[in-house]
């Protein structure tokens, strides 16, 4: 859609005008050094600073070894539990567990059965949007990015909630309970309106069914014949559960916490969590891995060439390959060293969906890719600490796989995070006393007033 604003006409002004932002705003980095100010709120070594206390979720990089913390392979615990633990006890069963896992992460403990026959029940009961509201919110500003399609719908819902402010705890649960159940369906919805009136492809709007699981109900509101397998919605429904939470200090997590922290409505502190995933940075991660092993691909003539990989990969660290940034995309961690957790449970399903989708020779380049990466990278960057694959190296290629467009990658994300962030902002409204207010500090010299005609631009 075209814009507005006539940019054409004002970008001599802007520039002229940003490299003023850009002069001014250039701090010294010893500064930050002399200061103690912790960049990206990590210290020297990488470690997140401390601000707050969860017990929704822990991650476990390191252990102590003779006195010392040394690094480990990676663990995650969902609310003591290993994730590991989790979805194997939910795979053995043949059971889907992303509603067993919201569960746990929203009270605290594993359900029952019968617990949790009516939690599904219940959130199967709260796929249901406002009448008009696909009409009137989601279709009538279709946008290119769905993340913002998404985020406009979240805000609008406040609108059709009688008791949208209240933020005692039985409100904020409904609410929650509503948003997870509706997630799917909004993201979906958007996808559609994105691709009718953008792309100009046929619009096909199914009703979710009560009775299957969120993983399924993705599938069958995403394809135009609503069929899938079962392994297809089964490594979906792993893949939500290990998107689902990760920890208080994540970007988008601790959003939820600083947002919620001011008091808030439930609809504006998730859509503050929805704009910090978007980001390439956090949310948006697989798609540029994806994008840079269809680059890989291209170039690459025999993917069982280890030195043709090599030299590729290469070329990606001295910023001559892909976009020029100097990373492998994927790789890498900023709590993980040894092992991602999840990356490491994940890539099991994926190797069985690549057997199911006859892409044995695509898996097997990634997993050439994830070995010949890790010793590259730890070589040129003098990493000793260890440097793995993440969660985000295989799961563009699963969704790629279950031939999801690239519009839903990340806000397929968000369907899962939203059961963490839900469970962040109900421990931020009981245990936190005070509005989340970091310092910073100023470094800018005072300077004496000059009225206005005195004013050069020699100054």
């Amino acid at each position: 859609m075209a814009s507005h604003y006539p940019f054409s006409q004002v970008t001599p002004q802007i520039e002229q005008l940003a490299s003023l932002c850009s002069g001014n705003g250039n701090i010294a980095p010893e500064l930050y050094l002399e200061h103690n100010v912790y960049c990206g709120l990590r210290d020297l070594d990488g470690k997140g600073v401390l601000t707050g206390l969860t017990e929704i979720s822990e991650i476990v990089s390191k252990k102590e070894q003779d006195g010392k913390l040394v690094p480990c392979d990676g663990e995650l615990y969902y609310r003591g539990f290993n994730v590991a633990d989790l979805i194997k006890g939910f795979i053995d069963d043949d059971r889907f567990g992303f509603e067993e896992i919201t569960y746990l992460l929203l009270f605290g403990k594993l359900p029952t059965k019968a617990e949790l026959d009516s939690f599904v029940k219940m959130i199967g009961t709260f796929r249901r949007l406002p009448s008009s509201f696909v009409r009137d919110i989601v279709l009538k500003s279709p946008s290119e990015d769905i993340m913002n399609t998404l985020s406009r719908s979240v805000l609008s819902l406040y609108a059709y909630d009688d008791y949208p402010n209240d933020l005692s705890i039985p409100n904020v649960l409904r609410q929650s309970l509503e948003l997870i159940a509706l997630f799917p369906m909004l993201t979906v919805y958007s996808y559609n309106a994105k691709r009718y009136y953008l792309d100009g492809d046929g619009l096909i709007i199914h009703r979710p069914k009560k009775n299957l699981s969120t993983a399924e109900n993705i599938l069958y509101l995403l394809r135009d014949d609503c069929k899938y397998t079962k392994l297809e919605a089964k490594v979906l429904d792993v893949a939500l559960v290990l998107h689902a939470e990760h920890g208080g200090g994540n970007n988008s997590t601790f959003t939820t916490h600083v947002v919620t922290s001011s008091g808030t409505d439930t609809y504006s502190a998730i859509t503050a969590a929805l704009c910090s995933l978007k980001g390439p940075k956090h949310g948006g991660a697989n798609l540029k891995v994806m994008g840079m092993f269809d680059e890989l691909k291209s170039t690459v003539r025999d993917w069982n060439d280890d030195d043709e990989i090599t030299a590729y990969l290469q070329k990606l660290l001295d910023k001559e390959a892909f976009d020029r940034s100097g990373l492998i995309y994927g790789m890498g961690h900023a709590v993980y060293s040894i092992s991602d957790p999840r990356a490491q449970i994940f890539k099991r399903y994926v190797e069985k969906l690549a057997a199911e989708k006859q892409k044995e020779k695509e898996f097997a380049l990634y997993s050439s890719v994830e070995r010949l990466a890790a010793e590259l990278i730890a070589k040129k960057r003098r990493i000793y600490k260890g440097v793995s694959a993440n969660i985000d190296f295989y799961s563009g290629f699963c969704y790629s796989m279950l031939g999801l467009p690239l519009e839903l990658y990340t806000p397929l994300f968000a369907a899962a995070r939203i059961s963490g962030w839900s469970a962040h902002r109900i421990e931020e409204l009981v245990n936190g006393k005070k509005i989340i207010r970091p310092a910073y500090l100023n470094v800018q010299p005072r300077t004496d007033y000059v009225p206005l005609d005195k004013r050069g631009d020699d100054r």
